[in-house]
């Protein structure tokens, strides 16, 4: 007796269709599977067994043969047991087989028969759709989560024993479809944040840095002595960012729901992820990887921002595996029996102290936080950041010690709301001149597309002549400065580039001045 369903499991991030093929035939009570299964797919043997038993099924005392096909993929995880059960109970004929076409099954079971949750139901179903399956079997605690996919019917199940029922009744009145809850996900409000740049008083010009960064998604770093508010206002960039759209939502709940993450089922990730990993992390947590790689902290700062707090404290070899990520916005894990591709679309900001000690050039004149460091320590220190990483990091912003008169609040401070509305503007003027081109942000710009939207004015590609040779900049640095002007315009409502823009835009390149600003001028 032959008989066959679909589950799906998890390849990196995205969902893999699996054929559940079951073969009945005499000989010793046993049972096998097949496929490149891993031990946690082999244990489903003990679980399948148990849980039919507890149901009030007969587990077959014949040989049975269970192919995962196709055969040349690693399966990994607990999401086949269910498919595994009810391929068995059809089969053998103690359910109606033709009840189970052109469905996805997909859980974990417990000994007693109960359904538990797996991770990733949303890649998985994604895949479903795009092969035409129409519907879906998950367990319940995964039901409003699948209910995000469009296009497909979803099954909540909660335990085996309701399918002695459920699939051998002749009406569908025992079963419970959800309807896609991707149109109520549009209502749902993000929470209110609790943080607000409204609370950092001075600074204006680091928010004005941090707004280009936020409208343009474009990489950033902070530079300045400990207690001048590095870290506080890298935490509020989030809170001007533009929303993510559903797509982007999408994507990024996938992820979330593939590496286990995924604290509330009931609604989309909406809020753009904020990740800061600790300085001691290793590249493989920073990318992803792993025996069987899982998303690192890039994949999980996807379309959301990345900060870095104390970037020279961070290894060598853990800041030069941002290089092509941050190029590239994916990251390809190779393995010996597979290759791992993981989205990592993703907004660097950073912060830095000015040297080892964090008061070069902070003295007040009273000695109290004089530098004592020596240019060797000065030089090692920067040295811990290569000028390959420098290059793709668009913003370098300094950021002084605030005045008293700033902080005994004398003076308004530019609120969140406030940032957040010149950046959405500047968001839709980017979305409508990129319409069609798949492209979202000016730092997305490249090549030819580049040359098309981010064409300087007379005056401004003649300022930005002569910076290049003045400052020593690179190539990818010349293609940045444009990127960021380009956005500047765009928060003024401009439609050409000028040398105003441009002008600021090299402002925002500290790192790269070989000489002091003044010689620009001459």
């Amino acid at each position: 007796m032959y008989g066959k369903v679909t589950s799906a499991c998890l390849h990196g991030v995205e969902g893999r269709l699996i054929e559940v093929e079951v073969d009945l035939s005499n000989g010793l009570p046993q049972m096998n599977i097949v496929g490149l299964p891993d031990s946690a797919v082999k244990e489903s043997i003990e679980r399948v067994r148990a849980a039919v038993k507890n149901c009030g099924f007969t587990f077959p005392l014949q040989r049975i043969t269970v192919n995962l096909a196709p055969a040349d993929i690693r399966k990994e995880g607990v999401a086949f047991d269910l498919a595994i059960a009810l391929g068995i109970l059809a089969t053998s004929g103690q359910l109606e087989p033709e009840a189970l076409e052109r469905s996805l099954l997909i859980g974990e079971l417990a000994l007693d028969g109960s359904i538990r949750p797996v991770p990733g139901v949303l890649s998985m179903i994604e895949s479903a759709v795009k092969r035409g399956i129409r519907r879906v079997i998950v367990p319940r605690d995964n039901a409003e989560e699948a209910g995000w996919i469009q296009g497909c019917e979803v099954v909540p199940a909660s335990h085996l024993a309701e399918w002695n029922l459920r699939l051998t009744a002749d009406t569908d009145s025992g079963r419970q479809a959800l309807a896609p809850a991707l149109a109520q996900a549009a209502s749902l409000q993000a929470d209110a944040q609790a943080d607000d740049y409204a609370d950092v008083c001075g600074q204006q010009h680091v928010k004005r840095a941090l707004m280009v960064s936020a409208a343009g998604m474009h990489n950033i770093l902070l530079i300045g002595p400990p207690g001048t508010g590095k870290t506080m206002l890298a935490k509020r960039l989030p809170t001007i960012m533009p929303p993510m759209n559903e797509q982007e939502s999408l994507d990024v709940t996938k992820i979330y729901s593939a590496s286990g993450k995924f604290a509330d089922r009931r609604q989309l990730v909406r809020e753009r992820p904020f990740r800061t990993p600790h300085h001691t992390i290793s590249a493989a947590g920073l990318v992803g990887g792993g025996g069987v790689p899982k998303p690192g902290e890039i994949s999980l700062a996807h379309r959301g921002v990345l900060f870095l707090d104390e970037l020279p404290e961070f290894t060598r070899t853990v800041l030069e595996v941002l290089r092509q990520p941050m190029e590239e916005r994916w990251v390809t894990i190779g393995r010996a029996k597979a290759v791992y591709r993981f989205p990592a679309h993703f907004l660097l900001a950073a912060s830095m102290n000015p040297c080892p000690c964090g008061y070069w050039g902070a003295d007040t004149g009273d000695g109290n936080d004089a530098c004592f460091c020596s240019p060797l320590k000065l030089a090692q220190y920067h040295s811990k950041i290569s000028g390959p990483l420098l290059d793709r990091i668009d913003l370098h912003v300094e950021v002084p010690r605030v005045p008293f008169e700033q902080l005994a609040g004398l003076e308004k401070p530019m609120s969140s709301s406030e940032m957040r509305e010149r950046v959405e503007q500047a968001h839709l003027t980017q979305k409508r001149r990129f319409q069609g081109t798949g492209i979202l942000f000016n730092s997305e710009l490249s090549g030819r597309r580049l040359r098309e939207y981010g064409r300087l004015q007379r005056d401004a590609s003649a300022l930005l002549e002569r910076s290049f040779t003045l400052l020593g900049l690179s190539v990818r640095s010349y293609d940045r400065i444009i990127k960021v002007a380009r956005t500047i315009a765009d928060l003024e409502g401009s439609d050409e580039v000028n040398a105003h823009h441009v002008a600021e835009a090299l402002q925002y390149r500290s790192l790269d001045k070989k000489q002091k600003p003044q010689s620009l001028s001459r």
